[in-house]
């Protein structure tokens, strides 16, 4: 044992040295191994430290309260709740089949004797800023009190004290305009805050919030707009709470079970740092509501996944890093051959390049530790500002980092292992004089390879055309693509056959490669893999490109604009239309309004009190038999045979309107004929109809066989609510309108229908402005539409815009980074290799040199051998690449069909649905892998080999 040691001692002591004075080669090594072990220490640390302790999410919560009580609103009745208060629902399970009750819950019934009660209400309203109006979050809390502490990050000033105060988010004065002692209005509101603080959220960074005392704001506002028949803001109310110092252990969750009894909703400190188990959580034992955790099988195919991706980057590391070690090997050959002369045996030899590896690796593990570490902390407040919230305290898991180091240390072992065997196996005497000695290849490997290669690609092609487990196609895949990497010196050998048809350097530096398969097979593997993976990914992200601009379908026609805005009436239209007048370049506009049936402020699909709506009635004649209900309230294509649905669901009564947006209840606007021309409305008859005041019916279901439109207003949309779910006949009355239908064939964009301003008054529907539909002269360039939405972003409303540029590909700079990375793996690897064989053939070298060559011969040899290897691995990755692109695209292929066949049985489905799933080769990226990539690799070989070395005794062989 105490020999081991010691011999080991004197390898590491020799390997140290040797990577010292090596610079160059042990940076290049380290960083390949340091620089995964950085990317993942540090995100192990950024993970784990933007997770939040519970303490940390309670303080954030419920500030120094003991619990947050709030009300689920669902008019007091029972509830069920998760320990966290993220998911509740009444606990009849009578509402599971029916919508839950509303109204408003008593809190005090809920809230325990002696407590102490801090009011946290929340509601919305617009302000008045520098630019205009900004829609913010208006939060009453006495933020300065003890009880809420945490809750809010003071800034700079300080919290409200009097009515007449607010305090705001860093992100509304930055958004606003606004600043510390400036005073704030409310639009609607005529009353004056004063700007004293500023806070920030830690759950919401990007809160634009202003803070002000309870009952100070949000009560005003509202009864101020509800004087104006404006929507009113809601207002949501919460209380911290704070037990009798002697109750004890906080509010349990025995307690907060009983609240649940009372109808509130509580969330307790206890409880978040010791959350009950499952089968104590009365939500989590109903049906749908379990805990969410990942079940044993995600579990396993995640562990799985893990492995996969760690063991594939390894064998690239040490793909990568092997010849780099071999390089060492080389170049110390006499070195060794010393240690051979004087005693040692193949088992020092072995332990010395392995102290190699062993060196480099616990390097890499220190380095790449220390390095994550600055980095998840240097970023932290980036990342912050990134993802809008603040991270918990800085968390290092010391285990985990050793276990991430101790990947480093394998690495580097695994790495150097090929090397070490192939050192120890040359004699003493070749290792003294520089012979290379008879080299042969194995035999076995690359049968096993072949072995491997067909397993894999039998397993991929079963679960593509068989099974549904994308697994299959993935771990399949991976195990060709493993065997292929296991045959590359016999594919190597094989691409010495074409040496013959080139000329003499080219053909000089292919058989070199052929011939000394030991170093030029592991770079040909890592180029290998490399672009495997790049092949692999572009050709499906290529594919699933063209799937979807194929499934892409238009909200409008190509280059026109739509704005729609349906708060308060339409007060801000004119603003609006001005906007978009200003900044894009319109040809032609059209003004649209809607049908408003009750108070001014209410919005559609509203059912507030004094707000109604219109719903446009299908005849009988045009109802599809797939949708009537039955009495007995079965599924109605229950009825018929999946023959009868197929054919059923081609029938044009059964067919869904084209996609589009209309913010209405109907789908009905009211405009002029320039809307049909906006649209690309093809029909002479369309605006001769709207001239003759009947209704251009863009949706064929709607009108009967006179050719008549019938419309329902509802004055009351709450009573047609709990009439339509008691089955009883929806209270209102019917409109029946003269109506043109247009011709087959024209989408309507969601538009149902179209009627003038003139027809809607004679019909007695009120109307209120929406918006506006444009055409443009050109498509309108990032650069206008980013100056667009920062103008209606400062008018504060909600305004729907859509900007009709046709498909957009994400998937170019997807395919360029991927391009890109596997150019810098193979110009790697293949420069690693290109050195191997100058070490190699540095007598030969010197030979030319010596009997007159030309320096140009030693760039030019080279630069080819650079390039023979780039040009090998990315033949061969790209033949392995193919295999799981194809192989999943044509597995989606088959779920695709088989949902569209099971949609076409239940009648959902027409033959104009018919999946599209495309296999397209990305032949751009090929082109530049293929030919790009190891022309580059080539030509800056060349330039970085010295052209001259100095004349040297060549020793007998």
């Amino acid at each position: 044992m105490t020999g081991w040691l010691h011999s080991w001692r004197a390898a590491v002591r020799i390997a140290r040295r040797d990577a010292w004075r090596s610079k160059g080669r042990s940076f290049l090594v380290l960083a390949m191994i340091a620089l995964p072990i950085l990317g993942v220490s540090a995100a192990d640390v950024t993970l784990r430290t933007s997770k939040p302790s519970a303490a940390e999410q309670a303080t954030r919560l419920m500030g120094a309260a003991d619990a947050r009580v709030s009300d689920p609103e669902y008019g007091g009745v029972a509830v069920q709740q998760s320990p966290s208060g993220d998911m509740s629902t009444p606990a009849d399970k009578k509402y599971d089949d029916q919508p839950p009750p509303e109204g408003r819950t008593d809190l005090r019934k809920a809230l325990p004797a002696g407590a102490t009660l801090l009011e946290d209400s929340t509601g919305s309203g617009k302000l008045r800023t520098a630019h205009g109006l900004l829609h913010t979050n208006i939060r009453e809390l006495k933020a300065a009190d003890p009880l809420a502490k945490g809750i809010l990050t003071p800034l700079d000033g300080r919290f409200p004290e009097r009515p007449d105060e607010v305090s705001a988010s860093a992100r509304f004065l930055e958004e606003s305009g606004l600043r510390i002692g400036d005073t704030l209005t409310a639009r609607g509101l005529d009353r004056e805050y004063r700007i004293t603080g500023s806070y920030e959220v830690p759950d919401d960074l990007k809160s634009v919030q202003v803070n002000a005392l309870p009952g100070a704001f949000l009560e005003p506002l509202r009864k101020a707009l509800d004087g104006t028949g404006a929507a009113t803001p809601h207002i949501s109310t919460a209380h911290l709470l704070r037990l009798p110092a002697d109750s004890g252990g906080g509010f349990t969750w025995n307690m907060v079970k009983e609240a649940n009894a009372k109808g509130a909703v509580v969330v307790g400190r206890a409880v978040l740092l010791d959350p009950p188990p499952d089968s104590d959580v009365p939500l989590f034992q109903r049906e749908g509501y379990g805990s969410f955790r990942l079940s044993p099988g995600a579990d396993r195919e995640l562990l799985i996944a893990t492995v996969t991706v760690v063991s594939l980057a390894m064998l690239e590391i040490c793909l990568l890093a092997g010849p780099a070690f071999a390089v060492g090997a080389r170049r110390s050959r006499r070195q060794l051959g010393l240690v051979g002369a004087n005693g040692g045996d193949r088992r020092h030899i072995r332990s010395i390049v392995l102290a190699g590896g062993l060196v480099i690796g616990v390097a890499a593990a220190v380095v790449g530790t220390v390095l994550g570490l600055v980095l998840a902390f240097v970023l932290q407040p980036w990342l912050e500002e990134l993802f809008g919230a603040r991270f918990g305290a800085f968390d290092v898991r010391p285990l985990e980092l050793l276990a991430i180091a101790a990947v480093a240390v394998l690495t580097g072992l695994l790495a150097a292992i090929v090397p070490a065997v192939t050192a120890s196996r040359e004699t003493v005497l070749a290792s003294l004089t520089g012979r290379r000695g008879v080299r042969r290849s194995n035999r076995v490997l690359p049968l096993v390879g072949l072995g491997a290669t067909l397993l894999g690609a039998s397993i991929a092609l079963y679960g593509s055309l068989v099974s549904e487990h994308f697994v299959l196609v993935a771990g399949g895949s991976a195990l060709a693509e493993l065997g292929i990497v296991a045959m590359t010196p016999a594919l190597v050998g094989l691409f010495g056959r074409v040496g013959r048809l080139l000329p003499l350097s080219p053909r000089l530096a292919l058989r070199d490669s052929v011939r000394n398969r030991g170093r030029t097979a592991p770079a040909v593997a890592a180029v290998l893999a490399a672009v495997a993976g790049t092949v692999a990914v572009a050709t499906y992200a290529t594919s699933d490109d063209a799937q979807r601009r194929a499934e892409y379908v238009s909200q409008l026609p190509h280059g026109a604009v739509s704005t729609l805005l349906t708060e308060d009436g339409g007060r801000d239209v004119p603003a609006v239309r001005e906007a978009v007048q200003r900044h894009l370049p319109i040809e032609l506009r059209a003004d649209v309004a809607r049908i408003a049936i009750g108070r001014p402020g209410c919005a559609p699909y509203s059912s507030e009190a004094g707000c109604g709506r219109t719903e446009l009635i299908v005849p009988p004649a045009n109802e599809c038999p797939l949708w009537v209900e039955t009495e007995e309230g079965e599924d109605p294509a229950s009825r018929f045979s999946p023959e009868q649905r197929r054919k059923l669901a081609d029938d044009w009564r059964c067919q869904h309107g084209d996609d589009g947006y209309v913010p209405t209840d109907d789908g009905l606007l009211v405009a002029d004929a320039t809307l049909l021309k906006v649209l690309g409305v093809d029909d002479p008859g369309a605006e001769k109809a709207l001239a003759e005041g009947r209704v251009v019916s863009l949706r064929k279901r709607h009108v009967d066989a006179n050719g008549a439109l019938s419309l329902r207003v509802i004055p009351d949309a709450k009573a047609a609510e709990e009439a339509y779910e008691a089955k009883k006949p929806v209270p209102g009355t019917v409109k029946t309108l003269p109506a043109y239908q247009v011709r087959d064939g024209i989408r309507s964009y969601g538009v149902a229908g179209v009627l003038t301003p003139a027809a809607a008054e004679a019909a007695g529907l009120t109307t209120a402005p929406m918006g506006s539909y444009y055409t443009t002269d050109q498509p309108p360039t990032s650069e206008q539409r980013q100056r667009l939405d920062a103008d209606l972003a400062k008018l504060g409303g909600d305004v729907v815009l859509q900007v009709e540029a046709g498909y957009e590909s994400e998937n170019s700079i997807t395919l360029l980074a991927l391009t890109v990375f596997a150019g810098l793996i193979t110009i790697g690897a293949a420069g690693i290799a290109t050195g191997l064989a100058q070490a190699d053939a540095e007598a030969d070298l010197k030979t030319l040199a010596a009997v007159g060559a030309p320096p140009r011969v030693r760039r030019t040899l080279s630069g080819l051998q650079c390039g023979v290897v780039a040009v090998m691995g990315v033949v061969l990755g790209t033949v392995a690449g193919l295999l799981p692109a194809l192989g999943l695209r044509l597995t989606e292929r088959r779920e695709r069909l088989r949902w569209f066949e099971e949609n076409r049985d239940a009648g959902y489905a027409t033959t104009a649905d018919l999946p599209h799933v495309p296999i397209v080769i990305p032949w751009e990226t090929f082109g530049v892998l293929l030919v790009a990539v190891p022309l580059g690799a080539a030509l800056l070989a060349a330039l970085l080999t010295r052209s001259r070395a100095a004349v040297a005794r060549r020793a007998a062989t």
